[in-house]
C-alpha cells in the first residue's frame, strides 16, 4: 500500500529496493536462518546500493534523505523476514544518536563507515538482571584520568556479533539512578572488551543477538557520546523513533501474513471445498484485513506527525503495543488456517510465528508501553 507522503520518487524508490531484496537477498535467506547469521559482506552490499542510514547528510558520505526513505527500506526488508531487523536498528535507531548527539570529530569517524557498511552499530543497554527499567543496570564507567573504566555485562544485543562499533550504556553516578547514566563507544578490538555466546533464540535466527562483557575496559574520555549524566534523556528522546519502526514491521508482517494465508486457503481444499469458502475461513480473514487497514490509517498518521518533528511519543505506545500483540494473535490464527503445513518450516507463516513472538517484547515490553500511556492520561 502506497503513504499518501509517497511522491513519484519514493515509489520508484520502493521498486528500486523491492527489486535488490527479491534478487540479491531473498535467495540467501534460509542460509542466513541456519547459520544464525548475515554475512558482513551483505552489510557492504547494503552499503554500495545506498540503503544504510540513507538519512545521512552528504558530507559524510550519506545521501541527506529524509526518514520516508529508511521507512520504505526497512519496510521492504521486513516484508522478506524478521531477520533483517539488524539494518534497522543500525540506520534507524543507533546512527541517528551519533548525528544528534555525537562531536564533529565523532561523526566525521564513524559516520562515513556507517553508510558503507564497513561500521555495523549496536547499541548496549539491556543487561542479565535489567530490561525495559534502564535505571536498575550495573554497568559502570569511572573515570580515571583521561579514561573511563568500564565494568560491567550486557545481554539480548542484536548485531552483537557482528557490530564493530557499540554504544554502551552505563552509570556514571550510580547513586544517581537514571540521572546517573552515560553513553559510550566501544570499538571492536579494545582492551577489557570481549563478547560471549551468540544467543540461540526461539525466533530470528539470522539475526545475530549476542552476550557482551567489559572488564576494566579502558575508554578515551572522547569517547562519550555527549554530555555526562545525559544519557538517559538522550535515550528516551530517539525511542519515540524505534517504537515507531517497531509498529511499522508489525504492520508489514501482518500484511505479508495475510498475503500469504488468502493464497494458501484458495489452493487447500477440505470436502470437495477451497478452504476459503468456508465462513470460519472468510470472517478470519475479513478480521484480519480491517485490523491490517485501521493499522495502516494509524500508522500513517503517526508517521506524519514524527516527520514534523511532533511529540507523539503516546500515540506511538500505542501503535507499537496493539499492533505488536495483533501481529502476534493473527500469526497464531494464519498457523492455524495452513493445518499442519503451517507448522512445517518450509512455509513462511511458520517462520512468521516464531519471529514475531517478540514484538510485544523488545524495545519496551508491552507492559511498558502501556505505563507510559497511563502516566501520560495522567493516571
Amino acid at each position: 500500500m502506497r503513504y499518501r507522503f509517497e511522491t513519484e520518487e519514493h515509489t520508484q524508490f520502493r521498486k528500486t529496493v523491492r527489486k535488490f531484496v527479491q534478487q540479491q537477498l531473498a535467495p540467501q535467506y534460509e542460509q542466513w536462518e541456519e547459520s544464525g547469521i548475515i554475512p558482513k559482506d551483505v552489510w557492504r552490499q547494503m552499503g554500495e546500493m545506498g540503503y544504510l542510514c540513507p538519512q545521512v547528510a552528504e558530507r559524510y558520505g550519506g545521501l541527506g534523505l529524509d526518514y520516508r526513505y529508511n521507512i520504505i527500506i526497512s519496510e521492504e526488508l521486513e516484508r522478506l523476514g524478521s531477520n533483517l531487523v539488524g539494518f534497522g536498528l543500525h540506520s534507524d535507531v543507533v546512527v541517528p544518536y551519533i548525528e544528534a548527539f555525537g562531536t564533529e570529530q565523532q561523526k566525521e569517524r564513524y559516520l562515513p563507515g556507517c553508510v558503507d557498511g564497513s561500521i555495523i552499530t549496536a547499541i548496549a543497554m539491556t543487561e542479565p538482571g535489567a530490561g525495559s527499567d534502564l535505571a536498575g543496570i550495573q554497568t559502570t564507567a569511572v573515570k580515571n584520568g583521561d579514561h573511563y573504566v568500564l565494568n560491567g555485562s550486557k545481554t539480548f544485543i542484536s548485531n552483537g556479533i557482528n557490530s564493530n562499533l557499540i554504544i554502551v550504556v552505563a552509570k556514571t553516578e550510580p547513586a544517581a539512578g537514571h540521572k546517573g547514566i552515560s553513553l559510550f563507544f566501544v570499538e571492536e578490538g579494545t582492551e577489557g572488551f570481549s563478547r560471549g555466546r551468540k544467543l540461540k533464540k526461539v525466533g530470528q535466527h539470522g539475526q545475530d543477538t549476542a552476550e557482551l562483557f567489559f572488564t576494566q575496559c579502558r575508554i578515551p574520555v572522547e569517547n562519550m557520546l555527549g554530555a555526562e549524566n545525559q544519557g538517559f534523556y538522550y535515550l528516551m528522546q530517539k525511542l519515540q523513533q524505534e517504537r515507531l519502526a517497531v509498529g511499522i514491521s508489525a504492520l508489514v508482517a501482518m500484511e505479508d501474513m495475510l498475503e500469504h494465508t488468502i493464497a494458501y486457503v484458495k489452493e487447500r481444499t477440505a470436502f470437495n471445498k477451497p478452504i476459503s469458502a468456508f465462513q470460519n475461513t472468510q470472517f478470519k480473514l475479513a478480521e484480519f484485513a480491517t485490523q491490517i487497514e485501521m493499522g495502516r490509517a494509524f500508522i500513517e498518521k503517526l508517521i506524519e506527525a514524527h516527520l514534523k518533528g511532533e511529540n507523539v511519543v503516546t500515540q506511538v505506545s500505542m501503535a507499537k503495543y496493539k499492533l505488536s500483540e495483533q501481529a502476534r494473535e493473527m500469526a497464531a490464527e494464519c498457523l492455524q488456517l495452513h493445518g499442519g503445513y503451517g507448522f512445517m518450516e518450509e512455509y513462511k507463516i511458520a517462520r512468521r510465528y516464531r519471529d514475531i513472538a517478540v514484538l510485544p517484547i523488545y524495545a519496551g515490553t508491552n507492559e511498558i508501553m502501556k505505563t507510559i500511556i497511563a502516566k501520560n492520561m495522567g493516571l
